[in-house]
């Protein structure tokens, strides 16, 4: 599976730290940057390309990370098609991805801890989509959503 992943300098070092655990354990991995610790960057800079890339279908999945997880998310989920959440617990990792579709996983690299991240990392990218019937149903109505913006 191929995989992005970003982060602006508030998430930089779990990136890094992620990174290579997710190379260890055979995905490939296409890094969006930050490349290098830059105090002061911005998440959009980082994520926003990597969110379009999940979009458009280029990575599987999406990793975004900054200080809180809070400005990332925001960022990912400007993008259409994209399903972000902020993940801090093994439940919603799974359940972000079986009923709702996630496909792009934020963190907290200054709030969630490397060894959390990693499990939950690992639980996110294991997990599909369930297509249920109530599912899709719900995933429509959020399309619909989407596609309304910019139209009032």
């Amino acid at each position: 599976m191929r995989i992005g992943i970003a982060a602006d300098h508030g998430g930089f070092e779990l990136k890094v730290k992620l990174t290579v655990a997710l190379k260890a354990a055979g995905y490939e991995i296409e890094d969006f940057g930050a490349h290098e610790l830059v105090i002061g960057d911005d998440f959009p800079d980082f994520v926003v390309p990597m969110a379009m890339a999940v979009a458009k279908g280029d990575v599987a999945r999406g990793l975004a990370i900054c200080g809180s997880g809070v400005g990332a998310c925001i960022a990912a989920n400007k993008v259409h098609g994209v399903r972000a959440a902020l993940i801090t617990d093994s439940f919603s990792a799974h359940q972000g991805v079986e009923d709702d579709n996630m496909n792009v996983m934020c963190l907290g690299g200054q709030v969630t801890g490397y060894q959390l991240s990693w499990d939950l990392v690992q639980t996110f990218l294991k997990t599909r989509f369930k297509e249920d019937e109530r599912f899709r149903r719900r995933l429509e109505k959020v399309a619909a959503l989407e596609m309304d913006r910019g139209k009032e």
